[in-house]
């Protein structure tokens, strides 16, 4: 298993080892793509780049083996891509970075340890993501006041927040309406649930029955 097919004399590259480890690359790049396929909501675009992301990350590990200026020099090359791509989740980073280990792999000429590698951390995926969890309840709010600008917004509303919410952190404050209104954000948790009405509209009554938004917070993206 922890044999490589490259020869250790230098590590040479021969024809035949280079499309072993390309061809194993690929295949293993088909099975981790289908894992994220059953366990995501995967694109094709994605599912097609998680195939030839061993491949790609292997034949750069091939051509810099045994040379350390090279591999410098990859790595600065590297250092310069940026990505425009929206950020994934942590199920698609963790996908990227399975695709990479298994070229890695590949590239160092392991290929029996990549195929391990592969089954092993594919079927951990599959077992994970068919286990039931229950649902966690947020209980955590965004809770977007407007005010008009001539007045206070430091404390403005503590005395309603300690009535009515168990914890609360003004997040931002931004001005609106050509400047002539104050939005505040604030991150809530409340007492009672059911009293979110009779808080709104105390609320109300103090900011002139301007905007008030009370929403919960949205899962972050590339939650991990």
């Amino acid at each position: 298993m922890f044999e490589s097919v490259l020869s250790n004399a230098g590590h040479s590259l021969t024809m035949l080892s280079a499309v072993e480890c390309t061809g194993a690359s690929l295949l293993l790049g088909l099975v981790i793509a289908a894992c994220y396929y059953f366990t995501g909501r995967g694109t094709k675009n994605f599912c097609a780049a998680l195939v030839v992301l061993p491949a790609m990350v292997q034949t750069v590990i091939m051509m810099v083996n045994g040379s350390l200026g090279t591999g410098i020099a990859i790595v600065g090359a590297f250092s310069l891509i940026r990505f425009r791509s929206l950020p994934g989740n942590s199920h698609d980073i963790s996908c990227i970075f399975f695709a990479m280990v298994v070229g890695l792999a590949n590239g160092m000429g392991y290929i029996t340890y990549a195929v391990f590698i592969t089954l092993f951390i594919g079927t951990a995926m599959l077992m994970l993501h068919f286990v039931p969890l229950p649902p966690k309840t947020e209980k955590r709010q965004e809770l977007k006041i407007t005010i008009y600008e001539d007045l206070d917004y430091t404390d403005i509303f503590n005395d309603l927040f300690e009535e009515y919410l168990v914890s609360f952190e003004q997040q931002s404050v931004k001005t609106v309406n050509m400047g002539s209104m104050y939005e505040i954000v604030y991150l809530i948790e409340q007492k009672d649930k059911a009293r979110e009405k009779e808080m709104i509209d105390a609320i109300r009554c103090r900011n002139g029955n301007l905007t008030i938004v009370c929403r919960r917070m949205a899962a972050p993206s590339g939650q991990l």
